[in-house]
């Protein structure tokens, strides 16, 4: 049923399944520059960048303007999609641009949790706030202390730890690999011994387990789970 109507409105658009993947090249459009631009972007560079994310149908997966907080990464380095490292370079800061990007750019066949599927074209509009030279200095105690209320609890310590012990390659993210990795681990004796007939049925159901932690963590859908986002264990055993 839900095929049909996903089926439907593409004919209403005028697109058929054949145009999805027609973009196979990045396609940049600068929309405004501003007067007096004496700094471009580079690979290397921290920029912050607003942005606002759809796919060919105009569903917005993801937008920085929604959540009033742009994005700091480190251009040319692979922590974002290519399209973005590609399409990013020789920016002015108030520059706006709208790049649309193939697949093979973005997520390709795999494509992205629920929200970006297999062989998606994305299109971004996005504004460069600012370049930097370096990473920003990360507050650690203000990541932490979740409640903004000046103090650490036993439980944001607890929570905190447990996002650092899944987050092996230390980008600030889990992804469905980190957390299922993790889970393996605390599920399994580290002797080799026996394994348990409950954590026999654990890993048995483990995939759903680590879709259904993705259902309610990854608030914003876009496949990876914020340390914002994460509200971890509740207990201390971490």
């Amino acid at each position: 049923m839900a095929l049909r109507c996903v089926l439907a409105v593409l004919a209403i658009a005028g697109i058929t399944l054949a145009d999805t993947e027609t973009v196979t090249k990045l396609k940049v459009e600068v929309v405004s520059t501003p007067e007096g631009c004496t700094e471009k972007s580079k690979n290397g560079d921290m920029l912050t960048m607003h942005y606002t994310g759809t796919l060919d149908d105009g569903h917005k997966f993801d937008s920085s303007f929604d959540r009033d907080q742009p994005f700091t990464f480190q251009l040319g380095v692979g922590q974002v999609i290519k399209g973005w490292d590609e399409g990013l370079v020789d920016m002015c800061v108030g520059e706006k641009r709208k790049l649309t990007i193939p697949s093979s750019l973005g997520y390709g066949e795999r494509g992205a949790g629920n929200v970006i599927p297999p062989h998606a074209t994305l299109h971004f509009e996005v504004e460069l706030i600012n370049i930097g030279d370096s990473p920003p200095t990360t507050n650690v105690f203000k990541e932490i202390d979740a409640d903004a209320d000046n103090m650490l609890s036993r439980e944001e310590v607890s929570i905190d730890l447990a996002f650092q012990a899944m987050d092996t390659d230390g980008d600030r993210e889990l992804s469905r690999e980190e957390v299922s990795d993790y889970l393996k681990k605390q599920m399994v004796p580290p002797d080799g011994g026996e394994i348990s007939e409950d954590v026999k049925q654990m890993l048995e159901s483990h995939d759903k387990l680590v879709e259904e932690i993705f259902q309610h963590e990854d608030k914003d859908k876009n496949g990876f789970i914020s340390h914002e986002e994460f509200s971890g264990p509740k207990h201390d055993e971490l």
